[in-house]
């Protein structure tokens, strides 16, 4: 089969001929990749950012959010068949260790991450496990909603724990309405009745956010910290959901919070330095936000079939997956990028 792999750091992908993925154990799934998202990770992955962590024997093939068809199964798969639509939890997990029992599969201690640490879905077919695939909706098409697997599910998981914060009344700033954010107020949309008010330097991407829900769009030049304060009665965000994690966003993120406020950190690429007397006399809570659990991701899923949470996407073949990567590195995509076999 084709798939589009890491050859080395520093180097574009290449496209080669794999042998297929086979059901070697009981509890195996292997996927007809019909959508694969474009990820800023994967670009992390080719600057070597995730070289050490990951671990990974080059090369290997990339692609950490897919959906598709269930090619084939295991003998003890029970809950998804041959031709379902199906999107897959980026991870494969144990089911047993106590995070796992605990429902809190993200941090399963013996996971795989197929795309990070083994082969991944930027191919025909992708081999993971009857604890990863969550059947579809019939109405919604895996190459739309691909890219809910990682960017959307790590958005809904953001989302849905700051919802659990918010009342209505309170303000929540959203930083970034890029590929992650775009998705992460539509979830806060439906899930809280907070005034939502978003900064981003492309005024595209403010005009996008202002369509899918947003109360207050900024764009983030020259004044824009004051100008949220003032949106806030200046006094600052009740919950910060900052998708970007880089080029200072922290810094002026912090100085939009509340006293006694939540600052989720979902992007990243910077520190945050902040003097832990400021943190200590304001009582400022910093949250560090991964990717969300399976239960997440079939709860995301149901926004998704309700039209609640619709992903704004650009379709590659898969072919042209080095365009993709180039239109997402340039700011050219508004959204995320899909990568179609």
């Amino acid at each position: 089969m084709k798939a589009v792999q890491v050859v080395g750091y520093h180097e574009n992908l290449r496209m080669t001929e794999v042998p297929e993925p086979r059901v070697t154990g009981p509890w195996d799934v292997v996927v007809k990749i019909g959508g694969a998202g474009v990820c800023r990770t994967d670009i992390h992955i080719l600057e070597g950012q995730w070289a050490e962590k990951s671990g990974v024997t080059l090369p290997y093939t990339i692609g950490h959010e897919n959906a598709g068809w269930v090619h084939a199964v295991g003998s003890a798969v029970t809950n998804v068949a041959e031709g379902d639509k199906v999107i897959v939890h980026p991870l494969i997990t144990c089911g047993l260790c106590a995070a796992c029992r605990s429902g809190d599969d993200v941090h399963c201690a013996t996971s795989a991450f197929p795309g990070i640490d083994t082969h991944g879905g930027y191919a025909e077919y992708l081999k993971t496990s009857a604890r990863s695939v969550v059947k579809i909706d019939d109405s919604l098409e895996p190459a739309d909603v691909a890219a809910l697997a990682d960017a959307g599910l790590t958005a809904y998981h953001a989302a849905a724990k700051a919802a659990r914060r918010l009342r209505p009344g309170d303000r929540c700033l959203v930083i970034g309405a890029g590929g992650l954010g775009h998705i992460g107020i539509q979830v806060l949309k439906a899930l809280t009745a907070a005034e939502l008010v978003v900064v981003d330097r492309n005024p595209d991407a403010v005009k996008l956010a202002v369509s899918i829900g947003a109360d207050h769009g900024v764009v983030a030049e020259g004044g824009y910290v004051e100008e949220v304060l003032e949106l806030t009665g200046g006094a600052g965000a009740e919950v910060v959901l900052d998708f970007v994690g880089e080029g200072g966003a922290t810094r002026d993120g912090v100085a939009m919070l509340r006293r006694a406020g939540d600052y989720h950190v979902v992007g990243y690429g910077e520190n945050i330095d902040v003097p832990t007397i400021d943190i200590i006399s304001a009582e400022i809570n910093f949250i560090g936000n991964l990717v969300g659990s399976y239960t997440d991701l079939c709860e995301l899923m149901v926004l998704a079939a309700q039209d609640k949470v619709r992903l704004h996407t650009a379709k590659y073949p898969l072919e042209r997956f080095q365009d993709a990567l180039d239109d997402l590195g340039a700011g050219r995509i508004r959204g995320r990028a899909i990568l179609t076999p």
